[in-house]
């Protein structure tokens, strides 16, 4: 089926308290995706945002963010008394004030574990037993508090940065509140992500969700199974995650995410990347996993280099993982982000897999017809955007492109001037053969790079985009439901 959607993180949604969340803005959002046709809410990963204010540097894999959670919800069940005055409003509602949000929310979410742990005991309970690794995530995160949020590498304690059990009972016993509070924080986005979660999928909308391939250095995942990371005795990686130099990159990317010992995970029968795509399914109805290169052959830099220059290609766990997968998650649904150093062995993968891989129409027009992304190639079994959070929106492109690439674009697609570029790519994108065609919300909008999500390579500034509260409109849905009647996408 021919299906269309929208990428739009919970994060840039218009809600109360500075930054997006998991409230009415969010069910308005999915009446607007239901009202227009379009099928599919993608989002950025979900957790805990990790340095930089980056989903894909997240304190777990498994956690939800906390920043999230809609304290209105809450209040409008009675869970969390407080005035408005009290939430914090920004004077710039077009972006995330981290600094401001952070805070802000903590204080009310503990507020509202003080009112309301009592009344949702049992059900924090047996939320904290239906999922195992809710413990050690709030354990880390206590720590993390407790030792004025150090690496877990650096705390001064031993015995507790290497998981011994004395340890383990002692920070447990004298961290408990903190612990439970960490614990409730969890319950209450999971509560609210499965709510809204059946709202969509009652309306025949699917959540498209995103997965990292890596983990952070310093985080829950590492912290409570260093045995499956390549690390040396002190807990610091040996090698670390990048991409070599390209065009684009003369010293390539330096991650810095710890490699996994794919030998001993196999010899585990993959079990911790089992737990982990299961809880993804769960979450989502379709799960983008960033970096698919990465599981056929991986970049490997040795940790402590300036730059990515040195690092070299290793077999990845190709076939074996996929086949673990495929029997324990019949049925999951997975998008391969297949965009970098693809060479056969990455080829022949995800030919195997059958996953669909991806597109970006605003990389076919930096060269000739030969390239990749250049509309031409597109086939059905794909997933093409006009451009993802890493790359500039369609008129920030179109603003800033060679003047022969501008008229390359503009020839094919349809248009003349700058202005008129994202409407002209959006339309070209859903006539394609592709199955699945997203498109951001800045380029549905039309928005210039000011509005852009991320600079790659880059910290401070990033992820910081909000949607304007008076964006949505009936005009606009209906411009794309007839897009989609039009392009037989429904």
């Amino acid at each position: 089926m021919r299906t269309s959607g929208i990428l739009l993180h919970i994060s840039s949604l218009p809600s109360p308290g500075g930054i997006g969340s998991l409230g009415k803005e969010a069910y308005a959002f999915a009446d607007f995706l239901h009202a227009s046709g379009l099928r599919i809410w993608q989002v950025l990963p979900i957790g805990p945002v990790g340095y930089g204010e980056s989903p894909y540097q997240s304190t777990s894999v498994f956690a939800g963010n906390p920043l999230l959670i809609s304290c209105r919800s809450l209040r409008e069940e009675g869970l969390l008394d407080y005035d408005d005055a009290e939430e914090f409003t920004p004077d710039n509602p077009a972006v995330v004030d981290y600094d401001a949000v952070r805070p802000n929310k903590d204080m009310l979410l503990r507020r509202c574990f003080a009112q309301s742990r009592e009344r949702l005991a049992d059900a924090v309970e047996q939320f904290r037993r239906d999922n195992p690794w809710v413990s050690d995530y709030a354990l880390f995160t206590a720590l993390k508090t407790h030792f004025s949020g150090l690496m877990y590498t650096a705390w001064p304690d031993e015995d507790i940065r290497r998981r011994k059990p004395e340890a383990i009972r002692k920070y447990t016993e004298m961290l408990r509140s903190e612990i439970d509070f960490h614990i409730f924080c969890q319950y209450l986005f999971r509560r609210q992500w499965m709510s809204l979660k059946q709202y969509c999928n009652e309306r025949s909308i699917m959540l498209f969700g995103d997965m990292p391939i890596y983990v952070a250095e310093d985080s829950a995942d590492t912290w409570t199974h260093p045995e499956i990371f390549q690390l040396d005795r002190n807990l610091i990686p040996k090698k670390v995650a990048g991409v070599p130099p390209d065009y684009f990159s003369a010293d390539g990317q330096l991650w810095g995410n710890p490699l996994y010992r794919w030998h001993r995970l196999r010899r585990r029968g993959y079990d911790w990347w089992v737990d982990r795509m299961r809880g993804m399914a769960s979450l989502f109805d379709i799960i983008r996993i960033d970096h698919f290169i990465g599981f056929a052959n991986y970049y490997s830099v040795k940790h402590g280099m300036p730059n990515a220059r040195s690092g070299k290609w290793i077999v990845g766990p190709g076939k074996k993982l996929f086949q673990v997968l495929n029997r324990e998650l019949p049925g999951i649904r997975i998008v391969a982000e297949d965009l970098g150093c693809v060479n056969d062995r990455v080829r022949k993968l995800l030919d195997w897999c059958g996953y669909p891989g991806m597109k970006v129409l605003t990389f076919g027009f930096d060269s000739d017809e030969s390239n990749p992304h250049f509309i031409d190639h597109y086939t059905a079994n794909t997933v093409a955007y006009t451009g993802t959070h890493d790359n500039d929106t369609v008129r920030g492109w179109a603003d800033k492109a060679a003047p022969e690439a501008l008229a390359f674009a503009g020839k094919k697609l349809g248009f003349s001037t700058p202005e008129e570029a994202p409407e002209a790519f959006i339309r070209a994108l859903f006539e394609s053969p592709c199955d699945t065609v997203i498109v951001p919300m800045q380029d549905v909008l039309g928005l210039d790079g000011s509005a852009r999500m991320n600079f790659p390579g880059t910290t401070g500034g990033n992820w910081k985009w909000r949607m304007k509260p008076d964006a949505l409109s009936s005009e606009l849905s209906l411009r794309y439901y007839t897009l989609n009647r039009q392009t037989n996408r429904r």
